[in-house]
């Protein structure tokens, strides 16, 4: 079975948004694409290897998904969960 995480708690776990609550509210604008797709939901799996691109205050940020994380630890912990790809894309 693979390893999957819904994408609010993974942004949330990550420390992209501060509540999960923010976490779902980001996932419903369609903002965030998810391996080139957009995002409606904030039901949608998220599996190690993924690439998420996500808008970070002015600028795009695409990221690759290294692990999923189970909880929402220190920002040294977030930051092991994923790998910048591209920044101010």
């Amino acid at each position: 079975m693979d390893e999957s995480l819904r994408i609010d708690k993974w942004l949330w776990h990550a420390r992209f948004c501060r509540t999960r609550a923010v976490a779902q509210e980001k996932a419903e604008t369609g903002k965030i694409r998810l391996n080139g797709h957009r995002v409606a939901k904030p039901s949608v799996q998220v599996r190690p290897g993924d690439l998420l691109t996500l808008p970070a205050g002015r600028d795009v940020v695409v990221l690759k998904v290294l692990a999923l994380g189970e909880r929402r630890g220190p920002a040294a912990e977030a930051r092991r969960l994923y790998e910048l790809v591209q920044e101010n894309a």
